[in-house]
């Protein structure tokens, strides 16, 4: 029972962590007849792997739907460490002020 337990609460971990920032968008009449609209690129109908904002989408002739690819860390040494966005790998690098050769430990990360 205590293992079935933990399995629950390690499964529970990974499913919040695992979430990602979503938004959708509904097209007004008249829109949506080419594909759909993200950050001023038409997209055409169907599965988006990744936009150049980092976000995989569905485009139907109802709206898009985009999930990030990414996860902004929360939970690092704010005094030493800084957040650069890493859009070749659509992700956050924290480092070090002082050395951003040097990496930061992430402690926790939303979506």
């Amino acid at each position: 029972m205590k293992s079935f337990l933990a399995f629950l609460l390690a499964m529970g971990i990974i499913v919040t962590l695992g979430d990602a920032y979503c938004w959708s968008k509904r097209h007004k009449p008249g829109e949506g007849e080419n594909g759909c609209m993200v950050n001023g690129r038409l997209y055409p109908f169907g599965h988006i792997e990744r936009t150049e904002e980092c976000f995989r989408c569905s485009c139907s002739q109802v709206g898009v739907n985009c999930c990030s690819l990414f996860h902004t860390p929360i939970g690092y040494d704010k005094k030493n460490c800084k957040v650069i966005f890493n859009k070749e790998r659509c992700d956050y690098d924290v480092v070090q002020k002082d050395d951003p050769s040097q990496e930061c430990i992430v402690y926790s990360r939303v979506g």
